[in-house]
Formats: structure tokens, C-alpha cells, sequence
């Protein structure tokens, strides 16, 4: 089981190293799945060594157990031949046979047993880089939303801090007005001015016919003064 304490150990090593950096989470996710796979690989190899060793193991098992079998074949063979002492020997091999026979039994059902928790964490590793893998994206999306959104927010924050370019704009903006006021005005002069010259032309003339009127008037009058001169 060691493998998996190593590559655990490794993983949190290269996280927390990665995550304290942090510069480029996509670039941190992403290693980190080679990581995972890379050691998922060597532990395959060590899983399959263990393999391995269980099957010689259980191979001797058998071997051991074989022979005992035949030892005592050949010692029943020595008896129907009347060979007792042969026959004892052949127990004797027989018996050594067994009791190896016992010993890799329990080191090869040890190790079978130790083969099949190997497999079944092996099959968790497997799992949990499968699921990390399918996670991976949608962590990168939300890395990239946190970014644009912590840029957004710095923009704000610079602007929002930077008030002389806001009061400089408040400034412009009251002097557009006071311009704007200031030709209005000037055209409400120029449309008065404009008025009062119309009516005093309007004046000048009245001013002027009555003027005619009168001294036509005088003229009249002056001439019903004078002695009629149409006799003449």
C-alpha cells in the first residue's frame, strides 16, 4: 500500500507548490492531471509486480503440494514392493513437501489478499483522476470567470479611486452649460435687439406721415389764405 501514501504524499507536494503560486491556474490544472497520470502509471507497474509475485507464489503453492502428492504416490509404491524403509523415506519427502506446501499457502493467500486491496485502491486512483479529469474544465472556466471578474473589479476600483478625472468631468460639464447659457443669452440679445430696431422704424415712419399730414394741412390752410389767382 505504500505506492499510494508515496503518490498521495507527491500530489499534495505538487498541489500546494502550484496552488501557492498560483499564476496560471489552467496551466496548474492541467500539470496537475499529468502528474496524476504519470504516477498512476508507476503504480500500475508496482500493482503489477505484486500481480506477479502472487502468481509465483501461488504457482510453488501448487508445486509444493504436487509433489507432496507424488512423494506419497511413491511411497505406496515402495510398500505394494515391499520396500518399507524406501516407503519411510518416501514419507519422509512427502512430509517436507507438506509443510512447505503449508508455509507458501499462507505467505501466497497473504499476498493475494494484499493483491486485491492494491487493485481495489488502484481502481479508486483510477476513478478520482477520471473525475478530476471531467472536473478540470469546468474549473478552468470558473478560474477564468474569477479572473475577468477580479480585472472588472480592479478597473472599478481605479476608477471609482482616481476622483480628480471624475471631478475634472464635473467641471466640463458645468462649463458646457455656462456656454450654453451664455449663447442663449446671447441670442435672446441679439432677437431683442432686433425687435427694438423694427419698432423704431415703425416709429420713424409714423413719426414721418404724420408729419406730411400736418404740413400738408398748413399748406392748405395757408393757401385758402391767399387771394384767388385763377383770374389771372
Amino acid at each position: 500500500m505504500g505506492i499510494f501514501s508515496r503518490l498521495k504524499t507527491l500530489i499534495s507536494s505538487n498541489v500546494n507548490d502550484m496552488i501557492n503560486k498560483a499564476e496560471n491556474p489552467e496551466k496548474m490544472l492541467n500539470q496537475l492531471i499529468i502528474d496524476m497520470n504519470e504516477q498512476l502509471i508507476e503504480s500500475k507497474k508496482a500493482v503489477a509486480m505484486a500481480i506477479a509475485d502472487e502468481k509465483k507464489l501461488e504457482r510453488e503453492t501448487l508445486n509444493q503440494q504436487a509433489q507432496a502428492q507424488e512423494w506419497e504416490r511413491k511411497a505406496m509404491l515402495a510398500v505394494r514392493a515391499g520396500q518399507d524403509d524406501l516407503a519411510k523415506e518416501a514419507l519422509l519427502r512427502k512430509q517436507e513437501y507438506e509443510n512447505n506446501y503449508v508455509e507458501y499457502k499462507k505467505q501466497w493467500e497473504a499476498q493475494k489478499a494484499s493483491v486485491e486491496k492494491l487493485k481495489e485502491s488502484l481502481k479508486e486512483l483510477q476513478n478520482k483522476i477520471e473525475e478530476a479529469q471531467r472536473k478540470k474544465n469546468l474549473l478552468i472556466a470558473r478560474a477564468k470567470r474569477a479572473e475577468a471578474q477580479q480585472k472588472i473589479q480592479n478597473t472599478i476600483s481605479n476608477v471609482t479611486g482616481n476622483k480628480s478625472a471624475f471631478e475634472a468631468f464635473d467641471r466640463m460639464a458645468q462649463k458646457v452649460d455656462q456656454l450654453e447659457a451664455e449663447a442663449d443669452a446671447a441670442k435672446e440679445l441679439e432677437d431683442f435687439s432686433k425687435d427694438t430696431n423694427l419698432e423704431k422704424r415703425f416709429a420713424a415712419l409714423e413719426k414721418s406721415d404724420a408729419s406730411a399730414d400736418l404740413m400738408l394741412m398748413e399748406l392748405k390752410e395757408k393757401m385758402k389764405a391767399l387771394p384767388d389767382n385763377s383770374s389771372n
